[in-house]
């Protein structure tokens, strides 16, 4: 009896991905609806005074209650590769001369290794996505009508005010934000679809976009 062939199975990480195509700051997904993502430092609200926190606490409800439009708040938590960090020490352990320092550094690599043999160290990122969202180009028509360049510009035309108004708020606070640009999209999604290879940066995002987003 010949078996029939079967035709392989070519189902790829591309057909859940939801990104279209990125273009500058703009993330375009398949739906039609957009993305701008800014990503922002941290404050220890532990470490601030009572008087300190209450003002912060202030000064974000005024930046939440000043908004016109939506905005998503995202907190990503990778574990953090200290295996750099413990070779620069063993680095400057070995070329330390004074025995009093040479006792210091080691019993603070021998403490750094006990922390993170008994815990895991997590690495957190914080994020501001500004959406753009389909219905923004008109309820009656679909998406498929219009063509990829005009739903970046009407995106891009709606969203670049959007920043710019976040920006100021969180210079406010005392917050640094970026804005990740396309390359930098690219890394992290990279990242987050493939959570083996963390701690990849991505020299030119073309190399990698067409895997990510349109498969090879």
């Amino acid at each position: 009896m010949i078996k029939k062939k079967t035709a392989p199975i070519k189902s790829t990480t591309q057909e859940f991905i939801e990104i279209k195509e990125i273009d500058d700051e703009v993330v375009l997904l398949k739906d039609g609806s957009c993305a701008l993502i800014i990503e922002t430092s941290a404050i220890n609200f532990s470490l601030l005074s009572q008087e300190e926190q209450e003002t912060l606490i202030y000064s974000f409800g005024s930046l939440l209650n000043s908004l016109s439009f939506a905005i998503q708040i995202a907190i990503y938590s990778d574990k953090m590769n200290i295996s750099d960090y413990l070779i620069y020490l063993n680095g400057k352990l070995n070329k330390q001369s004074n025995p009093t320092i040479r006792s210091w550094l080691a019993k603070y690599i021998e403490f750094v290794k006990s922390i993170v043999t008994k815990n895991t160290i997590l690495k957190k990122r914080f994020f501001i996505v500004i959406p753009f969202s389909k219905l923004e180009l008109g309820v009656k028509a679909s998406v498929s009508t219009y063509s990829t360049d005009y739903i970046l510009q009407r995106a891009k035309t709606a969203l670049y005010p959007k920043r710019d108004h976040i920006l100021r708020l969180l210079s406010r606070l005392g917050l640094k934000a970026t804005i990740l640009q396309k390359t930098e999209i690219v890394n992290f999604f990279y990242n987050l679809y493939n959570p083996h290879a963390t701690g990849i940066d991505l020299i030119d995002a073309s190399m990698f976009e067409s895997y990510l987003v349109h498969g090879s």
